[in-house]
């Protein structure tokens, strides 16, 4: 038998839960552009298309659809729920170590006694012309599933300025001797496990707690290009000026959001 497998007796209890909040932010000037940036969201994440996302998370990690459920709500949003099932190797075997996978309005997805969920928040501020598209994901799984795999591709399958992903092992599973194992993949970061171009996009901030098997990235997109933050306007239409000022907004938005305070 491989090293690197570990005999269980039984079932693996081992509870892996991923937690995303990703951020898009936009300049939206105008009462019609900030209402024109929240349709073409709640169109783009609409629960037809969460609902591609999920499949391919369940893809991704190897697991089975059993159902699906869906709805668009008005004004904005969707729901999806999702019943998977784990189809892989026998529970008496298990790899310690787990390679990092592909990059895959509410959602909701069990996969037999484990769960994917997906809220979205469309908001924007008051007075500034700042519009800022949240998504949650909560991705847990237990048994030989991980929901690391799927980490590189829910990135990648939002439009991602900001995100903070929080990764936890929670529970225990016993060995064919009785030993108890908390967890059992080699870990220390989250960074661990993200693809080289996703390394590359972005500034990093870790905050791991190792004795709790707690483990939490944030990410700030490195790149700054104004054009991809105006909606229903371009840089080329606004003065220097008014330029310079939408830049220091955008930042401070942003900052705000990745260091979680308020910047006087």
């Amino acid at each position: 038998m491989n090293e690197n497998r570990l005999r269980l007796h039984g079932f693996n209890n081992l509870t892996k839960a991923l937690s995303f909040n990703i951020y898009d932010i936009c300049y939206a000037k105008t009462e019609a552009q900030k209402r024109a940036y929240i349709e073409y969201i709640d169109e783009l994440y609409n629960a037809d298309r969460l609902t591609t996302i999920l499949e391919g998370v369940v893809e991704i990690i190897g697991a089975t659809v059993l159902n699906i459920s869906r709805e668009d709500y008005d004004p904005q949003g969707a729901s999806v729920t999702m019943l998977v099932a784990d189809p892989t190797t026998p529970p008496s075997e298990h790899l310690i170590t787990e390679a990092p996978g592909p990059m895959p309005r509410t959602v909701l997805g069990h996969l037999d006694k484990s769960h994917l969920t997906v809220h979205t928040y469309p908001e924007s501020h008051p007075d500034e012309g700042i519009s800022t598209f949240r998504a949650d994901i909560d991705v847990a799984t237990c048994g030989l599933i991980s929901p690391l795999k799927a980490l590189n591709y829910l990135i990648h399958a939002f439009e991602s300025d900001i995100v903070t992903v929080d990764y936890r092992v929670r529970g225990f599973t016993r060995d064919v001797d009785g030993v108890k194992h908390f967890i059992d993949h080699e870990i220390n970061s989250i960074q661990n496990y993200f693809s080289d171009d996703t390394l590359d996009r972005y500034q990093m901030i870790d905050v791991n707690v190792y004795q709790e098997n707690i483990f939490h990235t944030k990410m700030l997109l490195k790149e700054f290009n104004l054009d991809n933050y105006l909606f229903g306007t371009g840089s080329s239409e606004l003065s220097e000026r008014e330029q310079a000022e939408i830049r220091k907004q955008l930042h401070r938005e942003m900052q705000e959001i990745f260091y979680g305070r308020n910047i006087c």
